[in-house]
């Protein structure tokens, strides 16, 4: 701590004396501006921590299983289309019918678990075990004005999309009224789906007129998300899981119950909610992916993002606490040197690397906490050997619980944030601008009025 140099009596303060306040106080917001390297620098911590993150998750999923979208399945039938060439004559060729079961049913369960690499890289899968099961009102090739001498019905063959096979836990199996037929992966020339398992389901003239129904058994493994393709007249989805913390997505959003360990969903669309028909030529672009729904499998706190959302107020933290320094420097006569701002600067901005670190290994709050608390203690004791007043350290020490207490609330909430900042950060400033009028900031003899 700097002693003030005494001046003599009749003797007129210089330059520098009569603005001593002001250059302090430009001194101050230069620190203020210069503190905020450190935290960019944290920032970039931050974004590196969480890539690694993210990196450690694909490596996780892709020996277990990504994100799984179901659709299907789809009854194709190949039939002959008369074509003309460009030399006049014609011919017939091989084209691909495509038909949508008239009911789809898909119930089961989903048992989360996390795995890890470390204690700190964690991703959240999933083994499900699902029962579809469907039917065939008839197979409506007229509506598609083929004639039935041109159809193909001992190459027709039933397709099913998996989005990643190497969840797939058991071999899978048409059950179509009362057969079994084992799916293969690829090998047909049809591309409705990036992914095909298919299998042979041969027909005859009788089959197209009369009703039909399926059924299949699916283990499967996957990360975090699983979709469904809504691809009956009418689909029914009811899932349930033990995970409290589901975010159900897509155009159609489910009826659900959530407990305290659990929860159950219920999705219901019909072929008026999506964009696909019921029937389609293969000459038509059909996309199926734009309706798909599911849930998604989120974790209960996303450290890195809300320690990146906590950088963020930094320049606040930073600012109003040289600021509390500044007017208890003016209000106690006492030099604070440049040096020690820059230690409490300091401090502050270890706060974020703290909050980092522990938080990859415990949860948020309490990272927060704790972070805080030590950060609170370090520059409260600080303030007392600069000050030399418990008093003053005490008051000091407050006012950053508070602070700290308020940049928490902020990050907790969402909607609320922006409107709870803005006033808080408005009385705060008035409080500022109230204090700030007893500062004699031109060094005059002249009494300021209070």
């Amino acid at each position: 701590m700097d002693n003030p140099i005494p001046q003599q009596p009749g003797q007129t303060p210089g330059l520098i004396q009569r603005n001593k306040n002001l250059i302090k106080g430009f001194m101050i917001s230069f620190l203020i501006l210069a503190l905020l390297i450190p935290t960019f620098f944290i920032t970039d911590l931050i974004r590196e921590r969480q890539y690694r993150n993210e990196e450690v998750k694909k490596e996780i999923s892709a020996q277990w299983g990504n994100e799984q979208t179901l659709s299907g399945p789809v009854l194709v039938i190949p039939y002959l289309q008369p074509e003309k060439s460009d030399d006049g004559k014609i011919s017939k060729n091989k084209r691909h019918a495509f038909f949508l079961p008239d009911v789809l049913n898909v119930t089961g369960s989903l048992t989360p678990e996390y795995r890890a690499r470390s204690t700190i890289f964690k991703l959240i899968v999933y083994t499900s075990n699902l029962k579809l099961n469907g039917s065939f009102n008839q197979i409506p090739f007229t509506k598609l004005g083929i004639p039935l001498e041109d159809l193909l019905l001992s190459e027709a063959f039933m397709v099913y999309s998996i989005s990643d096979y190497t969840g797939i836990q058991q071999q899978l199996k048409l059950d179509w009224d009362g057969k079994y037929y084992d799916y293969n992966p690829g090998g047909n020339s049809v591309s409705i789906f990036e992914k095909n398992l298919h299998t042979l389901l041969p027909l005859n003239a009788e089959d197209l007129s009369k009703p039909h129904t399926f059924s299949m058994n699916i283990q499967l493994r996957g990360s975090e998300r699983i979709q469904f393709t809504p691809v009956g007249k009418s689909t029914e989805v009811n899932i349930n899981a033990k995970w409290p913390y589901p975010d159900f997505e897509g155009k159609t959003l489910p009826k659900y119950t959530i407990q305290d360990s659990s929860f159950q969903a219920g999705w219901k669309a019909f072929d008026l909610n999506r964009e696909f028909p019921q029937q389609w030529k293969e000459s038509q672009e059909i996309k199926l992916s734009g309706s798909d729904f599911g849930v998604h499998l989120i974790q209960p706190l996303d450290n890195y993002a809300k320690t990146s959302r906590t950088v963020k107020y930094a320049i606040l933290v930073i600012m109003l606490t040289f600021v509390i320094y500044f007017f208890i420097e003016v209000f106690q006569k006492k030099n604070v040197h440049a040096v020690q701002y820059v230690l409490i600067g300091f401090a502050l901005c270890i706060f974020y690397t703290l909050l980092l670190s522990i938080s990859e290994y415990t949860s948020y709050p309490f990272a927060y906490i704790s972070s805080a608390a030590a950060t609170i203690l370090l520059i409260t004791l600080y303030t007392r050997s600069v000050f030399g007043s418990n008093q003053t350290a005490g008051i000091f020490g407050a006012f950053l619980t508070l602070l700290y207490v308020f940049i928490y609330i902020l990050i907790q909430l969402q909607d609320g944030a922006l409107l709870t900042g803005s006033i808080g950060l408005f009385i705060i400033l008035s409080a500022i601008m109230y204090f700030s009028r007893k500062i004699d900031w031109n060094g005059s003899s002249t009494p300021v009025r209070k």
